[in-house]
């Protein structure tokens, strides 16, 4: 019954947002969406092998409020940086952060998250090695990203997926 459950979501998400770009709840647009929404999510099985379960709700929550700060306080030094040009003293540089998280998923909410933060790049990840490259556009405390990074992000992310 749970797995029923399961398969609904994304049809419903769909759905849902297939009647909010139409701005349209008539039945028509409703069969439309519910057959697309179907469809979509049948053909959508052969690209996710491994299925994502969610297993810390509240610890979800609490990554997407630390993220959503973080975002936040990124775009004022980030602007800071490019409204002061030259004088800002910014240090651009690499970093390489080992990790221990391996779940797909929590890999991929990794990469997301970083790559919206403004003022950092994933650069790459050694799989073999499990290390992620990251760039900063202002690289003046390495311990601070290791931490960001690693407690963070990771760990959390670690308590959902792993």
């Amino acid at each position: 019954m749970r797995k029923k459950l399961s398969f609904l979501i994304l049809p419903v998400f769909l759905l849902v947002f297939w009647l909010l770009l139409n701005s349209s709840l008539s039945p028509g647009n409703i069969a439309l969406g519910a057959v697309l929404a179907i469809l979509l999510s049948l053909a959508a099985i052969p690209f996710r092998p491994v299925r994502a379960s969610l297993r810390r709700p509240f610890t979800a929550l609490r990554l997407m409020f630390n993220v959503f700060v973080d975002i936040v306080n990124s775009n004022i030094e980030v602007g800071k940086i490019v409204l002061k040009g030259d004088k800002s003293g910014a240090t651009p540089g690499f970093l390489d952060i080992p990790l221990t998280i391996t779940d797909p998923h929590g890999l991929s909410a990794l990469a997301c998250i970083v790559t919206y933060t403004p003022g950092t790049v994933w650069s790459g990840f050694n799989e073999e090695k499990n290390i992620l490259t990251l760039h900063v556009l202002d690289l003046k405390d390495e311990q601070q990203w290791l931490d960001t990074i690693q407690k963070r992000y990771q760990q959390p992310l670690i308590e959902i997926f792993e």
